[in-house]
């Protein structure tokens, strides 16, 4: 009896009519589904992940499409119901896949251990590793900026051997191992399948490069640590919790790449006057009953100093008036917020008694009911008796 082979289409869960890329796409999701690396010893998984494979080597090449589209199995396996020469199936040699390819492409040669194509940039010029900081600034230098200094602990190139690794006179050897590539490629075989995929080279520890005289300087690391002073400028109207990015100022780079970068946390120590809330500054201010009822020039505290402002007389507390360009200038733009100011009527907490007195009389002009309060009525009797 013929081999009995599922359609390739059902293999992948495509339509006859799919697209390349729909078909790319299910390949994909399946050979992630059903890789041996996810389902170690899974014998019945390994056997669906050989059947999408094959199913894909037929589908995604147009001739061998066309072929099965026409003929069916027949027409891309002439060997199709014999088990085909050299124990693979349908004429698709598992021996013959570089999975570092199939999943470098895919995946980005991260998946898997897979990736050819991203082991192959190891020895290329890579960016330094970002460095972060942190610093607390007050209030109003995070509304008109500043410059601080701060002590940074960081990798630079090697000044002797200018990164290379190896002592002034001496050059590396390129590893014969891996041909400087840093990665050599390894066979395994599964179930009788031959899987290829790259590995870190062992011998020069995925440098591509084999120093035997190490720079005395930085141990042949091509780097050393140095603790420096770095001025970072913080830019007018900065907030609680954005970063400036010193570029350049991080860690050195390897094999010619550029420095890393400097992130500086910016922290803003609160003010015991005034809120911020993006560019407007929040203010509350205080002033006396006479004051709210009687009307008042105040002088108002802003970050740029003290202003005059006309009280209108019967000012109720909780009033809000608005200071135009008194609050923080736009992060890198034109123009600055506006202060808020809260009018707060403070209430006497303890009266004398000619206070109370006055405050009573005052009550009862205003047509007030007030109470007569224990010792208080007496005293104002008193007072009445002596006219």
């Amino acid at each position: 009896m013929p081999e009995q082979k599922r359609d390739y289409y059902e293999v992948l869960g495509v339509s006859k009519g799919a697209s390349d890329d729909e078909i790319k796409k299910a390949y994909r999701k399946l050979a992630k589904k059903y890789h041996p690396d996810m389902n170690p010893g899974d014998k019945e998984a390994e056997a669906k992940f050989k059947e999408v494979n094959e199913a894909y080597s037929i589908l995604s090449d147009s001739d061998k499409r066309a072929r099965y589209d026409q003929f069916g199995h027949a027409g891309v396996d002439p060997n199709y119901g014999a088990g085909g020469p050299g124990g693979g199936f349908g004429g698709f040699d598992m021996g013959d896949i570089d999975l570092g390819d199939i999943f470098g492409s895919f995946f980005g040669g991260g998946f898997g251990g897979f990736g050819g194509s991203s082991s192959a940039r190891r020895n290329g010029p890579q960016k330094g590793e970002s460095l972060r900081a942190s610093l607390t600034i007050s209030f109003e230098e995070a509304a008109f900026g500043c410059e601080k200094e701060i002590n940074l602990t960081r990798t630079e190139q090697c000044e002797a051997c200018h990164g290379s690794g190896a002592e002034p006179g001496t050059t590396a050897e390129t590893c014969p191992d891996c041909r400087g590539t840093g990665v050599v490629r390894v066979q395994q075989r599964t179930g009788g399948f031959a899987f290829s995929s790259t590995a870190p080279c062992t011998r020069c520890r995925g440098t591509g490069k084999i120093i035997h005289t190490p720079c005395k300087a930085c141990g042949g690391n091509g780097s050393v640590k140095k603790t420096k002073r770095v001025t970072v400028s913080i830019p007018a109207g900065i907030d609680e919790g954005q970063a400036v990015s010193l570029r350049g100022q991080g860690n050195a780079g390897k094999n010619g790449g550029p420095a890393g970068d400097l992130i500086v946390g910016i922290h803003i120590r609160p003010h015991p006057q005034f809120q911020r809330d993006g560019t407007t500054v929040l203010y509350e201010q205080p002033v006396t009953f006479y004051q709210a009822v009687m009307g008042a020039e105040l002088e108002i505290p802003t970050i740029d100093g003290k202003v005059k402002y006309n009280l209108p007389a019967g000012t109720q507390t909780g009033t809000t008036f608005r200071l135009r360009g008194k609050g923080i200038p736009e992060l890198r733009g034109r123009g600055r917020g506006d202060q808020y100011v809260t009018i707060r009527i403070q209430v006497p907490t303890s009266l004398n008694s000619e206070q109370k007195e006055a405050l009573r009389a005052f009550a009862e002009a205003m047509g007030e009911d007030v109470p007569e309060e224990s010792g208080l009525k007496g005293f104002f009797d008193k007072h009445k008796k002596r006219k």
